[in-house]
């Protein structure tokens, strides 16, 4: 089963059961499904009534863990950690999965320094270990280890929630797309017309040029053919000739 799948599966468990309980008793239902170990996606949990009814409560920053995992990233959390929830080591671990995926999003090619920074990892021991256990093992990222250049080259990275406000950024970019992909059809279609154009126009120039030499080929044989018929005089015609002449 591959990793779309069971998010798939994840989500739709935990939406119901946010869908079936309210206030204090979500907080419960929010803890477990950001420490589940095969869950990556929270924005349909958040688009649950009854989560998004947190706001303003007592319980409010349950719903500002949820958004911290849909969204943000260890460094986040750590600007914050006094206004949320302590994360067990389940939850920390999650999180710094979760910031790989946003750094992979940004770059594919990780500098060892920046991942160290960004996980708080001391040694390179240690964040090669985490990449290849807790993030290519899991399948939510595939690439390559380069201890010789320091880095982490990025094949392929599970996609995160998206932020509010993005999808419309994403929309626009695409729509931009469109409309460089429109333009360069339109240019293309315009440089095979003028290609058929000239085309057409070597072809007419190269009949034209082949029948003007089948002319000077027909006018040259004829030429030859006059020539080669014409009578030559022998010696005793040319003695005739010349006697008539004196006579």
């Amino acid at each position: 089963m591959d990793i779309e799948q069971k998010q798939a599966e994840h989500i739709e468990f935990f939406v119901k059961q946010a869908s079936a309980l309210k206030g204090s008793a979500l907080t419960s239902v929010i803890v477990e499904a950001t420490s589940h170990p095969s869950l990556f996606a929270f924005s349909e949990i958040l688009s649950v009534p009854s989560v998004l009814e947190l706001e303003g409560t007592e319980n409010s920053v349950y719903l500002d863990l949820l958004r911290l995992f849909a969204h943000g990233t260890w460094s986040d959390y750590k600007s914050i950690a006094g206004r949320l929830p302590q994360l067990v080591s389940a939850q920390a671990l999650k999180l710094k999965q979760l910031t790989v995926l946003t750094l992979a999003d940004t770059s594919k090619v990780l500098p060892y320094d920046q991942l160290m920074q960004e996980l708080d990892v001391t040694n390179v021991r240690e964040l090669e270990d985490f990449l290849i256990n807790e993030c290519m093992y899991v399948g939510i990222v595939r690439g390559k280890l380069d201890q010789l250049k320091r880095c982490f080259e990025v094949q392929f990275a599970a996609g995160r929630d998206l932020r509010p406000g993005q999808l419309g950024n994403m929309l626009q970019t695409l729509t931009d797309w469109l409309t460089t992909s429109d333009n360069l059809l339109v240019s293309i279609q315009e440089k095979i017309k003028w290609a058929d154009t000239m085309s057409e126009s070597d072809r007419k120039h190269r009949k034209e040029v082949e029948e003007r030499v089948d002319e000077v080929k027909k006018s040259l044989s004829l030429k030859k053919l006059q020539t080669v018929s014409r009578p030559m005089l022998t010696s005793e015609g040319m003695r005739r000739s010349t006697l008539n002449l004196v006579e």
